[in-house]
């Protein structure tokens, strides 16, 4: 009988005895199956059954209470361990029986688990979650008695790769007692990576293992066995969630994002509307499509032929702006789905967001049933420069560029408007999603991933309506352009209540945190590190490997910029004798060679430039980072001017590194930065944190998309 049988009959008896807990003896068959090693044992259903198993699996043995209606045996006193000889097994069935009884009287008593006893080695968990965003996850971390209060815990999407499961050993705090302390051994890493591997397969298998422990698994360099197994299960049928097909929602998002014409729904010839706004901003930004006012009674509006209908416009329309009250929504959407309209964007608030949730449902139903797919509501349009696209009320923008953003929020969204006109930031798209009742993140992915406009993607959303979803297209659009995301609630106020170990650990942003690490998506940290992520990533050059050296004026600006590279995990290359001898030609002897190179503050500009001229040739060094601080002898833009002719020189000859800057002065370095930003190299006055930050998510992606 093959292994997915094996499984199917004990779920199908478990289903039958309405449980959601397995037994253990249930748990070893399902593990057997799957190749989860666990240690030798058998049932008891008697003190005389418990003797015998005990003598034939061999002393010393651990013996536990077998019960559906008890999962957490060490805290109904049912378990003993270290059990030695025949009159300890006696003593040990009777105690753990009548501790059952105590702790819950009219618990089913199966018997007594007779277990061989392992020790020794590290103590880690394996086990297995359900999340109501990306579905199955598997985890991995330290275990024993304190796995709830260390929480040293690392998750993955299942089904997990090999190297996933081996990403996930060093994923933990505690990672370096794998590899072996203080003379003892390291474990195994290929039978952990094993176990978490068939795990991961077991529960992608069996939707309905919601949870599992493997708790303790004893990690020794011989292997590793799990000494105790928890499955708890939920047979309640789930229902799909809906997800047209990927073919589908390009031909769509094309349609919506590129139309060839547009209607505005509410348009309005009165200053201060909405309907007015969006008017002016098609007309004023260029957009050179069909324009189609709805109005119920004017004869036209700026210019253009006005229409009571979408109905009554003779040719086809592509999207259609909503801006009318929420309640002549859902009419006005039925007029747009008889009209074969792609998309809606619906800019009124008062759905979802408000409690008129079944407001919102009406509008999906109708969006679903005439295939118009829905961007909002409650947003403020979107952007898309290279068609002169405003279809929105706020203010029109028109520095085109390489970046799409988008957010989930209108606030968040007009500080993306602000930021990237303030830094002349140039953007493909800026796209707002409100409330998200029908497109989300990864229709966006899917229509950036093809766009030649785009080359970065920056996303602020608030939650993932389909975690799963997004991660499959994530993982591939990541591999081709850098995906940023800005995940806000990242200090929730914890994990819902859960039956198992792994369940009480899987705090929601933990799984954000590591599922984003496994596909290859750059997380920022805050609004600022979004949009510095989006401006400086695209710029940069892709670097060909880990060495990061420091060239800095200023010995503090080397001990902040040194700490900023730790904590963003840069590698500091140690420097070679023989660079190290290079380095110094070019110092004074009170300079400091090494790593950071420290140059002084009293250098001229030639000294910059030669030092960074021999990082950017020797082929060890793989990306500079640049300190520097405003000296009469060196001002700030004779230091960004000679930074960009070193550069330019490198680049003549075929040779490209990363470099960023940071500048410590006064105001004149912030001219100096902009300067430098302005021909490529990302700059930041006042900061030596920024510009590590994100010659770090460089390097993130670049490691995601293997091109390390």
């Amino acid at each position: 009988m093959d292994q997915q049988k094996i499984v199917r009959q004990i779920l199908d008896a478990v289903k039958a005895s309405g449980r959601d807990a397995l037994t253990a003896p249930e748990g070893k068959l399902i593990c057997d199956a799957y190749g989860i090693t666990v240690p030798q044992e058998g049932l008891a259903k008697s003190a005389a059954d418990a003797k015998k198993l005990a003598r034939e699996i061999g002393y010393p043995v651990v013996m536990k209470i077998v019960s559906p209606d008890i999962l957490h045996k060490t805290e109904a006193g049912g378990v003993v361990v270290g059990i030695k000889n025949e009159d300890e097994a006696l003593q040990a069935y009777d105690h753990i029986l009548a501790n059952a009884r105590k702790y819950k009287a009219h618990a089913q008593l199966v018997g007594v688990q007779v277990q061989q006893m392992v020790h020794g080695g590290v103590e880690v968990i394996i086990g297995a979650v359900t999340d109501n965003s990306f579905g199955k996850l598997v985890a991995f971390g330290l275990g024993g008695v304190l796995v709830e209060v260390l929480k040293d815990i690392t998750f993955r999407l299942a089904p997990a790769t090999k190297s996933d499961a081996l990403s996930m050993l060093d994923g933990i705090q505690a990672s370096q007692m794998l590899k072996g302390v203080r003379g003892s051994d390291a474990v195994s890493r290929d039978a952990l990576a094993h176990l978490i591997v068939q795990v991961s397969e077991l529960v992608s298998d069996f939707p309905e293992i919601s949870e599992l422990d493997l708790n303790p698994v004893f990690a020794s360099k011989h292997g590793a066995i799990a000494a105790d197994v928890r499955m708890v299960v939920d047979f309640a049928p789930k229902t799909p969630r809906y997800r047209p097909p990927e073919s589908e929602v390009l031909a769509s998002m094309s349609r919506i994002m590129q139309p060839k014409a547009v209607a505005v729904i509410g348009a309005s010839n009165e200053a201060g509307k909405i309907g007015n706004s969006v008017m002016k901003n098609l007309i004023n930004g260029g957009y050179q499509g069909h324009i189609y006012p709805i109005h119920p009674s004017a004869p036209e509006i700026m210019g253009h032929k006005a229409f009571k209908s979408v109905k009554d416009v003779p040719g086809d329309i592509d999207t259609a702006v909503f801006a009318i009250p929420a309640k002549f929504v859902a009419s006005a959407l039925i007029e747009c789905g008889e009209k074969k309209i792609a998309g809606a964007v619906l800019i009124p608030s008062g759905f979802a967001e408000t409690g008129e949730v079944a407001l919102q449902e009406e509008l999906v139903k109708i969006g679903r049933q005439y295939n118009i797919r829905m961007m909002g509501p409650n947003i403020y349009g979107f952007y898309y420069t290279p068609a002169n696209l405003c279809a929105t009320f706020c203010t029109a923008y028109d520095v085109k560029g390489s970046v799409a953003l988008s957010s989930q929020s209108g606030g968040i969204g007009m500080a993306i408007i602000g930021f990237s006109r303030s830094a002349k930031m140039g953007v493909s798209a800026i796209v707002g999603l409100g409330n998200k009742s029908d497109i989300d993140e990864d229709d966006l992915l899917i229509f950036f991933e093809q766009d030649p406009n785009t080359l970065v993607i920056a996303q602020h959303c608030e939650d993932l309506k389909d975690g799963r979803a997004f991660a499959e297209v994530a993982r591939r659009v990541s591999k081709k352009k850098p995906v940023i995301v800005l995940k806000a609630g990242r200090t929730s106020a914890g994990a819902k209540a859960a039956s198992s170990h792994t369940g009480a650990l899987a705090g929601n942003d933990k799984i954000y945190e590591d599922v984003f690490q496994q596909i290859g998506v750059i997380r920022a940290r805050s609004l600022r590190d979004l949009l510095d992520f989006a401006r400086g990533v695209p710029i940069l050059p892709t670097p060909k490997g880990e060495n990061v050296v420091i060239i800095t004026g200023a010995g503090g600006s080397g001990v902040l910029l040194s700490d900023a590279c730790v904590d963003n995990g840069l590698t500091l290359m140690p420097m070679p004798e023989d660079l190290d001898q290079a380095f110094r030609q070019f110092i004074p002897p009170f300079g400091a060679a090494g790593n950071p190179v420290d140059i002084t503050g009293g250098e001229p500009p030639l000294t910059y430039k030669n030092t960074v001229l021999l990082g950017l040739s020797d082929p060890r060094i793989h990306a500079l980072i640049l300190g520097y601080w405003h000296t009469i002898v060196t001002p700030p833009m004779v230091f960004a001017k000679i930074m960009v002719q070193a550069r330019d020189e490198m680049r003549a000859k075929g040779i490209e590194k990363p470099m960023v800057a940071s500048l410590a002065g006064d105001v004149e370095v912030e001219e100096a930065a902009q300067y430098l930003y302005e021909h490529g190299i990302p700059a930041y006055a006042y900061s030596t944190e920024i510009p590590v930050a994100v010659l770090a998510a460089k390097y993130q992606w670049a490691r995601g998309a293997g091109l390390l």
